[in-house]
């Protein structure tokens, strides 16, 4: 498996642990208004990081070079910025807006450049064909 697809499914273990406990501790104090940055945190952080993960671990010649490391790191740091910055703001910290705003435009750079992999790089080498083998007559 790529070393892409291991630190993409580590992510999303981690995002789903602290969407779990975003999700317990607003069950716990009865207060939800933090459900979009918990809805953002399970969707963004634990679902669409397994997914890329899992694309570099079935596609691994897309997973190489710079590109894929590239748009990981873009979409991480977007995430890193978003996710905290979503949730003061919904808990009453309007002044975290600029900060969701630019995260979320990270997010979404990774995400276009994660098609821009998809859809352009190479596909796989095929394996060459060797001749039918026939039983003795």
């Amino acid at each position: 498996m790529p070393k892409i697809s291991r630190f993409y499914f580590a992510m999303a273990i981690l995002y789903l642990l602290i969407g779990i406990g975003v999700g317990l501790h607003m069950s716990i104090i009865q207060d939800h208004t933090a459900v979009g940055a918990h809805a953002h945190i399970n969707l963004l952080g634990w679902v669409t990081s397994a997914v890329f993960g899992g694309y570099y671990a079935l596609n691994p010649h897309k997973a190489e070079g710079w590109l894929p490391w590239a748009q990981c790191g873009l979409y991480s740091i977007g995430l890193i910025v978003m996710l905290p910055s979503l949730y003061v703001m919904l808990t009453g910290s309007p002044g975290a807006e600029p900060a969701v705003a630019m995260g979320s435009l990270a997010v979404a750079a990774g995400v276009i450049l994660f098609a821009f992999v998809v859809f352009t790089r190479g596909r796989a080498a095929q394996p060459t064909k060797v001749g039918v083998l026939m039983p003795a007559e």
